[in-house]
């Protein structure tokens, strides 16, 4: 009996080893979302993100040292964190206006060290020391947008948006992926509606990246909503978290 019980016992570790070892990307992002230590507002704010398709489409692994570009409050770099795990790293990047609005909610997330992984950096746009050939991956989520908004007198100076993402371009190792997800545009506006509606054109984007060096490497259509028309700033109450979104992938060639 006791050798069929060691037998069993390690066919049981054998088969724990080979699922951890072969687990998707999905069920890698469910198991980081699923993390006991995230906060009620975080499991609330996915329904709506829906950061399990958003980041299986990105494929981003253990071990990776991935940018969280105008992370904000620091969201998705939380689940990053889980999902790099500790041999990873999650670089949190805001400027001095996105560090403003985000310091308290950051300042919860990150006390106590309790994100050991993820490196939290106040950088101007026009010098983000992300290096050469640093990153896995990077994403920049609601916020690509920004780099077409000129708002000085609030906060935000205007940002050269070719010098920015040739950095993030330059920081990807060959292979690695640039994941954005923001508010879509009318067909047409190109990068136009950007400074009032706080939204950019999908095909602007591809057409953008592209330019750049990256490759579009796929998308979902989880956060899109066909009811809306593309007229309203995101923030009208009408619109607020219900806007349509594209969720896009791009790739460094190798």
């Amino acid at each position: 009996m006791r050798s069929l019980t060691l037998l069993f016992s390690g066919l049981l570790m054998t088969l724990a080893g080979c699922a951890g070892s072969g687990t998707s990307s999905h069920d890698a992002v469910a198991n980081a979302l699923a993390n006991p230590a995230r906060s009620e507002a975080d499991h609330e704010r996915d329904i709506r993100d829906k950061p399990q398709q958003v980041l299986t489409l990105a494929g981003f692994k253990r071990g990776m040292v991935i940018a969280d570009i105008f992370g904000g409050g620091g969201y998705y770099s939380e689940i990053l964190s889980d999902l790099v795990g500790p041999k990873g790293e999650v670089r949190l990047i805001n400027n001095q206006a996105y560090d403003g609005y985000a310091r308290k909610v950051l300042e919860k997330r990150l006390a106590d060290n309790r994100l050991p992984n993820v490196k939290y950096e106040i950088s101007p746009p026009d010098n983000m020391n992300l290096g050469s050939n640093s990153l896995d991956g990077a994403l920049i989520v609601m916020s690509y947008h920004d780099l077409y908004v000129a708002d000085p007198n609030d906060g935000w100076p205007a940002i050269d948006a070719s010098q920015f993402i040739n950095q993030i371009v330059t920081a990807l190792k060959p292979g690695g992926k640039l994941l954005i997800v923001d508010h879509a545009a009318r067909d047409g506006s190109g990068k136009t509606d950007a400074q009032v509606l706080h939204r950019i054109e999908e095909k602007f984007a591809i057409a953008d990246f592209n330019a750049h060096g990256l490759k579009f490497a796929g998308s979902i259509p989880d956060l899109r909503n066909s009811e809306d028309d593309h007229s309203l700033n995101v923030f009208n109450a009408n619109i607020k978290g219900k806007t349509d979104r594209f969720v896009h992938v791009y790739q460094k060639p190798r």
